[in-house]
C-alpha cells in the first residue's frame, strides 16, 4: 500500500482546482489545501505542508515558474509539479530550469497522474505523455538533433555510472534504480547530486530531460 500524498492545488481558476481534488481523491491523493495565484504560494505551503504543489503555469499576478523559481529552492520545501492545460517545449524546459520535479498535463489519465505525482513524492521527476511527446518531437528536428548531440557531449562530464543512473531517472525511484543496479538508496541519491553539479542542473527533472534527448535509456 503506497502512502498518502498531501498535495496543495495552485490554480486561479476555482473550477479547476475543484476538479483536479475530485480527481486526485478517487485516486487516493490527499489535497490538503488550495491557493488561487503564485503569490499566496508561501502561505499556503506553511500552513498546510503538503509534499507536492501542483501549480499552474497562467495564473493573473505570479505565473507558475515564477512561483517555482521563487519557492523550489528553499530549505525545507515541498517538491513543485508544473500542471497546465498547454504546453510547449519552451514551458517545459522553463518549468524544470525553475526548479520543478515534474510536468504533467491536465489532461492526464487519472491514474496516470496519481502514479506521477506518488513517483514525484517518492524523490523522483514526472513528464507527463504530453510533455514527453514534445521533448520526442523536438529531439527528431534537425535542431533536436543537434541538441541531441549537444546533450550527449554534456553527458560526457559524467562517469560511466553517473550515466547508467541519468538514464533511469525518469522512470524510477531511487530505490528502484538501485535494485536495479545494485547498490543502496544513498549511493544512488549520491550519484544523482553529482551528476546534477557537474550539469549545473537544479533538479532529477532537468536530468531526465536531458538524457532523453541524448537517447541515453536503460
Amino acid at each position: 500500500m503506497w502512502t498518502v500524498t498531501r498535495v496543495l492545488i495552485v490554480d486561479d481558476d476555482s473550477f479547476a482546482r475543484t476538479m483536479i481534488r475530485t480527481i486526485l481523491a478517487a485516486q487516493g491523493i490527499d489535497v490538503v489545501g488550495e491557493a488561487a495565484d503564485g503569490d499566496e504560494v508561501p502561505a499556503a505551503v506553511a500552513e498546510h505542508r503538503p509534499d507536492i504543489v501542483l501549480v499552474d503555469l497562467q495564473m493573473r499576478r505570479v505565473d507558475g515558474v515564477e512561483a517555482i523559481r521563487r519557492n523550489a529552492s528553499l530549505p525545507g520545501a515541498p517538491r513543485f509539479v508544473a500542471l497546465t492545460g498547454y504546453g510547449n517545449e519552451d514551458a517545459v524546459v522553463q518549468a524544470l530550469r525553475a526548479g520543478a520535479a515534474g510536468f504533467l498535463s491536465k489532461d492526464d489519465d487519472p491514474s496516470t497522474l496519481a502514479t506521477h505525482l506518488r513517483a514525484v513524492a517518492d524523490g523522483g521527476g514526472a513528464l507527463g505523455p504530453d510533455a514527453a511527446a514534445l521533448v520526442i518531437q523536438r529531439m527528431t528536428t534537425p535542431e533536436g538533433q543537434d541538441r541531441a548531440a549537444a546533450a550527449r557531449t554534456q553527458l560526457q562530464l559524467l562517469t560511466e555510472r553517473e550515466r547508467e543512473v541519468a538514464a533511469l531517472v525518469a522512470g524510477y525511484t531511487n530505490q528502484q534504480i538501485g535494485t536495479r543496479l545494485g547498490m543502496s538508496d544513498n549511493t544512488v541519491k549520491a550519484h544523482v547530486t553529482r551528476a546534477l553539479t557537474k550539469l549545473g542542473m537544479n533538479n532529477r527533472a532537468e536530468l531526465a530531460v536531458l538524457a532523453d534527448r541524448a537517447g541515453l535509456t536503460a
